[in-house]
């Protein structure tokens, strides 16, 4: 009887070793509470550096996970902390995702942001203004007040063009953060 092995391409090391990605130990990092935790944290993560480090799609998933989303647990060979160093490095700030509002959970108290009402308001025009406060699991006095600052220019445009950090950018931040290397000071003329 033969056994077959199936062997893992460095494209698809994160979804087949999904069991050390999305460990525990490495999706939520935490100090370990006893020496065995520690241990197994640190294989785990020596594990998922070497798929990272094999992937040929590693600075393109940095530069998303850096860039674009703030991604929980190891991804691209950093982890949460240093993805926000290198944010803090390059002075960038991700919004988290908002996954309850995307998933239709609606939270009392929660902070409705007037630009998302403006944008659904131009998105569609012919919607009702319930139909609004339904989607942002709001209120309709919300929705007519922000509609309101909006028409008496209470309400700062946001900026529509953030500028985006170049690839060797978030590579050189990252090599800093990951080397320990000092931020370069300006110097004073």
């Amino acid at each position: 009887m033969t056994t077959q092995t199936k062997t893992v391409t460095p494209e698809q090391a994160c979804v087949e070793l999904a069991s050390i990605f999305q460990h525990p130990l490495l999706e939520e990092p935490h100090a370990p509470a006893n020496a065995e935790q520690r241990h197994m944290q640190t294989r785990l993560t020596h594990q998922a550096e070497q798929a990272c480090g094999q992937c040929p799609l590693l600075h393109r998933c940095l530069y998303d996970a850096v860039v674009e989303h703030d991604v929980a647990g190891f991804c691209a060979g950093t982890t949460p902390a240093q993805r926000s160093a290198i944010r803090a490095r390059l002075g960038l700030r991700v919004k988290p995702a908002d996954l309850d509002s995307f998933a239709g959970v609606v939270t009392p108290n929660r902070q409705i942001d007037p630009h998302e009402v403006l944008r659904l308001r131009a998105a569609n025009p012919h919607d009702s203004l319930e139909t609004i406060a339904a989607r942002l699991g709001c209120s309709l006095s919300t929705v007519k007040r922000h509609l309101r600052k909006a028409r008496t220019n209470q309400i700062k445009p946001r900026s529509l063009h953030q500028v985006r950090p170049s690839m060797e950018q978030v590579l050189h931040a990252t090599r800093q953060v990951l080397h320990r290397e000092p931020a370069k000071r300006s110097e004073a003329a």
